[in-house]
């Protein structure tokens, strides 16, 4: 055998068990250790949160809708951005939301720090809010502060509003848009005059600061609110106009406290149903406006 040939037969069984090595190495390296520590996966790609729809059956854009605005006070209940995300920044939760107010061709925008009104204006479903004016009181709670200040920064980019009514155990809804691409959706609830079916009278109470003892009856030994009612000339002098009497019924949004003498202004609905006042029950509901004097009494 020629010794070149001798030598190289081991080399070609070398190269050969070297080929065999690596491609057991390759092996090796892409198997599980048997020591039971099991690498982390990497990281899948986010998938992007789909677009809150907006509800598929919103109103038509046409003038019914805006005559809709006024007849119900409507809360902030979640904020959109213009990728369809929530923004969860804009409430506070152990804060009462937001709520817009439409009337007489004002907003006004309640449980904020101050008391924020605009005039509005709008057309099918087109919305245009005036700038904001409101009272300057300073808030304490920063959050407060904060919220405030993207409400009032955001009316006046308001550009479109629709509202889809109530169904499917859903109330009835406004969904506001704003030019910057964000979102409001506001829960309504119906106003007074809606519930009543009434505009109410505006009138003036002297709420006693003592209850006193009622028939009821539904109640034993019930106890009721004492009241008389007052005007006020046009130099906004008070005048007693009544005598004080047994409230039916009670005043709406008002909490009473012994001991404390209140002046209210509230709204009067009647309670007639085609005409005729209820004989046996109450025949006005009262809804407090404000409470214009307050005095603890000894």
């Amino acid at each position: 055998m020629n010794p070149s040939t001798r030598l190289s037969a081991p080399i070609t069984r070398l190269a050969r068990l070297g080929a065999v090595a690596a491609v057991a190495a390759v092996v090796s390296a892409c198997t599980i250790p048997q020591n039971n520590s099991v690498a982390a996966p990497a990281a899948a790609t986010p998938t992007p949160a789909a677009p809150v729809a907006m509800d598929p059956k919103p109103m038509e854009p046409n003038s019914n809708a805006a005559q809709l605005l006024p007849q119900y006070f409507w809360s902030l209940s979640q904020v959109m951005g213009p990728d369809g995300k929530m923004l969860n920044d804009w409430l506070i939760a152990d804060k009462a939301a937001p709520t817009l107010s439409f009337q007489n061709n004002q907003v006004s925008v309640q449980n904020l720090c101050n008391l924020v009104n605009a005039g509005y204006t709008t057309s099918l479903d087109k919305l245009e809010l005036q700038r904001p004016v409101s009272t300057m009181r300073a808030c304490v709670d920063n959050a407060q502060m904060l919220q405030e200040r993207k409400v009032v920064q955001h009316l006046p980019l308001a550009q479109k509003f629709q509202i889809v009514p109530a169904g499917n155990n859903q109330p009835i809804r406004l969904y506001l848009t704003f030019a910057d691409g964000v979102r409001w959706e506001l829960i309504g609830q119906p106003t007074p005059a809606t519930r009543f079916g009434s505009a109410g009278e505006r009138i003036f109470l002297e709420v006693a600061p003592e209850k006193v003892n009622c028939n009821h009856p539904l109640m034993r030994d019930a106890k009721c609110l004492r009241v008389r009612d007052l005007s006020y000339d046009n130099k906004g002098i008070k005048r007693v106009t009544g005598d004080w009497r047994i409230m039916q019924g009670s005043i709406e949004g008002y909490n009473f406290e012994p001991g404390i003498r209140n002046v209210v202004r509230v709204n009067r609905y009647s309670l007639a149903k085609n005409g005729v006042l209820p004989a046996d029950a109450p025949t006005h509901a009262y809804v407090l406006d404000m409470i214009v004097e307050s005095e603890r009494m000894r």
